[in-house]
């Protein structure tokens, strides 16, 4: 059984970085609540992560809709949890031109990358000010730093967490509380397939695609250190440097010619 009977929160939990993620803490020693749509999915996952001896809470939640956001709140109150860990990992996004995209599925998106993960920060910073600490690792993107044609809305909602999680930190620099944004680059995860960006010259060589398992070791260390954000891989760094020197209109010009699909 885990050293801390308290429990880590992480949404996005059955694949890609969040599953990487998991299997850190599960590694660790530390009870997981885990969170995703699909109950086979989370099923799958626990038992893979009960091997590791911690307890696995498994709730299926469907956080494009906010309402459940509040819902899983309720339920991990009602039954008694505490969670003085939260990843927020969940997220998504929307390839096309705007003037194209379905705007029902553009404000699912809102909902999902930054409604969702507002309600739930909200809700477990203030249990965690009840407990004295706690620890808070936000999903940003290096996608946060530049604009994104062709993936216009998933690189503002990206643009909101970095900044709301900065925001947060200072806000909380005083307790024992840290909130820690992790930017990834492309990374080789269902992402491009469930936004329809496999056209997209971004991802057509996936020797460029970052494995999600580095990714999540960025983000783990990053967390326990309590530092405010971290860049995952080099040329991601670099080009993060970069941005702060390129006028924006220069940065989105680049943008859309990685991001157009590969036959334009």
């Amino acid at each position: 059984m885990s050293y801390n009977q308290n429990f880590v929160l992480i949404t996005g939990a059955t694949s890609g970085i969040g599953y990487e993620l998991a299997l850190l803490f599960a590694a660790d020693k530390r009870n997981l609540i885990i969170v995703a749509r699909d109950q086979m999915e989370l099923n799958n996952t626990a038992q893979k992560l009960g091997t590791y001896g911690v307890e696995v809470i498994t709730i299926a939640k469907d956080l494009f809709d906010r309402q459940e956001a509040f819902e899983l709140c309720r339920e991990i109150e009602n039954r008694g949890f505490v969670v003085d860990t939260l990843v927020n990992d969940a997220g998504q996004g929307v390839y096309g031109l705007f003037k194209d995209n379905d705007i029902e599925r553009e404000l699912d998106i809102i909902d999902l990358n930054i409604a969702s993960l507002v309600i739930l920060t909200k809700h477990f910073v203030k249990e965690m000010q009840t407990l004295g600490s706690g620890k808070i690792l936000n999903l940003a993107s290096i996608a946060s730093t530049t604009p994104g044609p062709w993936h216009a809305v998933y690189h503002a909602t990206k643009a909101f967490v970095l900044s709301f999680s900065e925001s947060l930190r200072s806000e909380l620099k005083d307790s024992n509380i840290t909130v820690t944004a992790l930017l990834p680059g492309p990374t080789d995860t269902d992402f491009f397939q469930k936004a329809d960006m496999m056209e997209s010259k971004i991802v057509q060589d996936k020797n460029k695609l970052a494995n999600p398992a580095d990714v999540a070791k960025d983000g783990y260390e990053a967390l326990l250190a309590g530092k405010d954000k971290v860049v995952s891989g080099f040329k991601n760094k670099m080009q993060v440097t970069m941005s702060h020197f390129t006028p924006d209109t220069l940065l989105a010009e680049q943008m859309k010619n990685q991001q157009k699909p590969a036959d334009r």
